[in-house]
């Protein structure tokens, strides 16, 4: 490890913290997931790496300031890449993953998830539907901001089963996990990790994926109950402004797979329910492509429906 924090401090030398834009609220799933990264830095790289939140518009206001940042290294963003990719298809954006930005590297991955308040009369999926079914529009449901990636899977369970219920969007996974615990909203898909420390305060009843969680692996997932979904997940990834020296790019890389790989980062990650999951930036952008490819069906019917 020692070894290879001095490969990267010798191929790359920051001067000055770097400052990690990220575009949601303190407290959700990204969040967490970047200050896990940003505690696990000591030593690897020679300043800090500080975590700037700018929540807005669906993850919009913050990548906006990332991307108009000067390419020198020192300002970088971190987000859910599926939220802005999902996002910038949806609507018409000034900025987007491959256009506005250098993609670094993946860092973990979010899969969303079906939960509800502890006190909630839904004790599963079944009764959701059924309660959804039998008074159409009526339930309340949450997703952190329209066009992420939470919405998108919510809205896509919801119109592959029939389902009407009003989407009440917040600003992050914090606020909306609130809205639930509060008992504002019916249900919410979020991220599953964000019912990691909240047990008693929340029940998860599906997995918006095709195989368990490895941490929570005593949910099912939407595949073993038999409903129709579509299984998006997001990546968390840091992206640097357009026209960052390429050098700088690759330094930066290096890095946070070292990051990744330290015990103190596997060790956060869990605490936060969650699994370190480090791409290079050429895979990371090869996901993003490929996710873009397979959800451009699924956002045309969203897009069509208004």
């Amino acid at each position: 490890m020692l070894l290879s924090a001095g490969a990267v401090a010798a191929e790359w030398a920051p001067r000055r913290p770097i400052n990690a834009i990220l575009p949601y609220s303190a407290g959700g799933g990204t969040d967490a997931l970047a200050r896990a990264a940003a505690a696990s830095a000591d030593g690897i790289l020679p300043v800090p790496l500080v975590i700037v939140n700018k929540p807005g518009s669906s993850g919009i206001t913050g990548a906006t300031e990332a991307a108009a940042a000067r390419p020198d290294g020192n300002t970088v963003m971190v987000t859910s890449a599926g939220s802005f990719l999902l996002t910038s298809m949806l609507r018409d954006t000034e900025v987007t993953p491959f256009d506005s930005f250098e993609i670094i590297a993946q860092i973990g991955n979010l899969t969303p998830a079906v939960i509800v308040p502890a006190a909630s009369p839904f004790q599963s999926v079944q009764d959701l539907v059924d309660a959804a079914q039998a008074a159409p529009g009526t339930l309340r449901w949450a997703h952190n901001g329209r066009g992420g990636f939470h919405q998108v899977a919510g809205q896509s369970f919801l119109n592959r089963n029939g389902l009407e219920a009003q989407d009440v969007p917040f600003k992050g996974g914090g606020p909306t996990r609130a809205a639930v615990i509060g008992e504002q909203v019916d249900f919410a898909f979020v991220g599953i990790q964000q019912a990691a420390g909240f047990e008693n305060e929340l029940r998860v009843l599906g997995l918006v994926a095709p195989e368990r969680d490895a941490i929570r692996d005593d949910v099912p997932t939407l595949a073993e109950l038999g409903f129709d979904y579509v299984a998006v997940s997001s990546p968390i990834v840091f992206f640097a402004p357009k026209g960052t020296d390429p050098e700088i790019v690759a330094g930066m890389e290096a890095a946070l797979k070292v990051i990744t790989e330290t015990q103190q980062f596997a060790d956060l990650m869990r605490e936060r329910g969650n699994v370190p999951a480090f791409l290079n930036g050429t895979d990371t952008e090869a996901r993003l492509r490929a996710m873009q490819r397979d959800t451009q069906p699924l956002i045309d019917a969203l897009k069509s429906q208004g």
